[in-house]
């Protein structure tokens, strides 16, 4: 497959419009099966993206907050905290028409080798039933945790032999 053509940027407040759209896409298929009408979904996806946004921006403040772009256009975020001995990989969402091209696998190629590199292990969590699990451990995460919602996977540091 080629080499996906895409770069990261900081996120801008000119961004929150998108990131919020990106949000309300990944949220898709659960709210499907709710039997609210259109608006209430809307406005609990609203609240729950700013409560999310609010959130690391308060408890991850040194995190790299980041939007995928293809070309100039956005397509995705990366929301990574890179910590002492351990990268949290907080986010890593794609709009769906930019889902299965090899996209996330690049960037999480990337993470890996420079966490690998580092000598650091990557966390993250998902959803039990996300396709992105699958990804994750082709990558060779596996899951350490359970909580109500989310599995916490993690990847250690992949060790290189010695000569």
């Amino acid at each position: 497959m080629p080499r996906p053509e895409v770069s990261l940027r900081p996120v801008e407040s000119a961004d929150l419009a998108f990131l919020q759209g990106l949000y309300a896409s990944t949220r898709q298929g659960e709210l499907e099966r709710l039997p609210w009408d259109q608006a209430t979904k809307d406005a609990f996806l609203d609240q729950q993206f700013d409560a999310q946004h609010r959130h690391y921006q308060q408890h991850y403040r040194e995190a790299e907050f980041s939007v995928v772009l293809h070309a100039d256009q956005s397509i995705g975020r990366l929301y990574l905290f890179r910590g002492p001995t351990t990268y949290n990989l907080m986010d890593l969402s794609l709009l769906p028409a930019w889902r299965g091209r090899g996209i996330g696998s690049h960037l999480l190629s990337l993470l890996v080798r420079e966490a690998d590199a580092a000598d650091r292990s990557i966390r993250l969590y998902v959803e039990p039933d996300n396709p992105a699990r699958r990804l994750y451990e082709r990558f060779g995460f596996t899951i350490t945790g359970q909580h109500p919602v989310y599995l916490q996977m993690h990847r250690p540091v992949a060790r290189r032999l010695s000569a």
